[in-house]
């Protein structure tokens, strides 16, 4: 009932993050994947001349997400809104007008910038400044926008793209951006939230203002990096080589397809869980954590041959994209404060996309070279694993440093 009043009070601000995150979906790899057949047969490419093409501009668009991500700290949501928004718009125009392998480089470009980039990075960082108390829950309320995207923009693009082509799929998710997207996200976060006397009172306190120069030259930062920076590596490299490996495995594609649903419902009841713990414990007591469940998804995945792994897999993976992604977004106020969070942020998510970008293209020559793509998969397992230990070092630092503030400062 609590979580319940607290969706009722808070409903426009949540709505907001709920809608960026869903729309972002156009940007996203689970996304523009699904015509990845049609794209290479149109510019006559190979599996790897295109996974380059896509390297190289995600690889763009996170040397971009620094620079262009500070405007979230010195304009309101709304204007930042404004500009998003419609930029992920003229993207998908473009997939569907775009015949030139340049142009198609820049599309695919403005797509990771502003899709996977720029409105995650809005949401998170607006919904982080808006709710202190309840960081957790409010979190995961609009993450659950990714789920639902994840959920339905496949099914109704591969319905639509059956219809009447791939190219007017993604016309159509051009107007959905802009006639839909645009004016209702702007409205639903034109007023900034301001604290309530009724909000409960905060169990965790956020870190003193960090300037960026000073997290740059932070050591915890880049070890923390080291654990933020696995799940885009990994889940990105895994879907984007989906269909290799169920080829390898001799699996159904229908029933491997089918997986997904699980992982959804197991990512959707995570996330709200894990926005509950994170405001109980808060984000640096968790993040110790956070890699197990991947870790144990990666060892299924790329040990068992089984169809069951399959499903297995998907549901371990729901459970560490429910925990990861709310805890991601909440544990950077508790270490370096809200000042400068989105300068902050955009740091962080860049790392993340240069990650995500790295995954396709790297895993895809090692393969060609002969490496077993199974015992890559084990090797990213172990990777998560060893880098949890790295992670308790973190949350070991941060509040002793924390601690040794005036006064103290609590982090579970």
């Amino acid at each position: 009932m609590q979580y319940l009043a607290f969706l009722r009070d808070n409903a426009r601000w949540l709505a907001g993050g709920f809608l960026l995150t869903f729309f972002s979906t156009v940007g996203q790899t689970s996304f523009i994947s699904l015509s990845a057949g049609s794209i290479r047969g149109e510019y006559s490419l190979s599996h790897g001349e295109f996974g380059t093409a896509y390297m190289i501009a995600t690889l763009a668009s996170a040397l971009t997400l620094p620079r262009l991500g500070q405007v979230v700290d010195r304009h309101s949501v709304r204007k930042v809104t404004l500009f998003v928004v419609p930029m992920l718009a003229v993207a998908a125009l473009l997939m569907a007008v775009a015949s030139h392998y340049l142009l198609l480089l820049f599309t695919i470009y403005l797509l990771r910038l502003f899709g996977q980039g720029m409105m995650v990075h809005t949401a998170y960082t607006a919904i982080a400044r808006w709710f202190s108390a309840q960081r957790g829950r409010a979190l995961a309320s609009a993450i659950l926008g990714h789920n639902a995207g994840d959920a339905l923009f496949p099914i109704c693009f591969v319905s639509i793209a059956g219809g009447i082509g791939w190219r007017n799929g993604w016309l159509v998710a051009a107007g959905a951006l802009a006639l839909v997207a645009m004016p209702a996200i702007a409205a639903l976060v034109a007023m900034p939230r301001a604290p309530r006397s009724t909000d409960p009172p905060p169990r965790i306190v956020d870190a003193r203002d960090w300037t960026r120069g000073e997290v740059v030259r932070d050591p915890v930062f880049y070890l923390a990096m080291l654990g933020v920076m696995a799940p885009g590596f990994i889940v990105t490299t895994i879907f984007f080589h989906q269909v290799y490996l169920v080829e390898l495995r001799g699996w159904s594609m229908e029933a491997f397809a089918a997986s997904f649903i699980l992982s959804a419902v197991v990512n959707t009841a995570f996330t709200l869980l894990s926005g509950q713990l994170i405001d109980r414990f808060s984000g640096v007591a968790l993040l110790p954590f956070v890699l197990l469940p991947l870790g144990v998804a990666c060892l299924v995945l790329g040990g068992m041959e089984a169809q069951w792994a399959a499903f297995a897999f998907m549901a371990f993976l729901g459970l560490s994209n429910g925990l990861s992604t709310t805890l991601f977004g909440a544990v950077w106020p508790e270490i370096y404060g809200l000042r400068h969070l989105g300068t902050i942020r955009a740091l962080v998510v860049s790392a993340s996309v240069l990650a995500s970008a790295a995954g396709p293209g790297l895993t895809g020559f090692l393969i060609d070279e002969g490496v077993s793509y199974p015992a890559q998969i084990l090797a990213m397992g172990a990777y998560c694993f060893g880098i949890s230990l790295v992670l308790a070092y973190v949350s070991g630092r941060v509040r002793a440093r924390s601690s040794a503030l005036p006064g103290g400062v609590r982090l579970s």
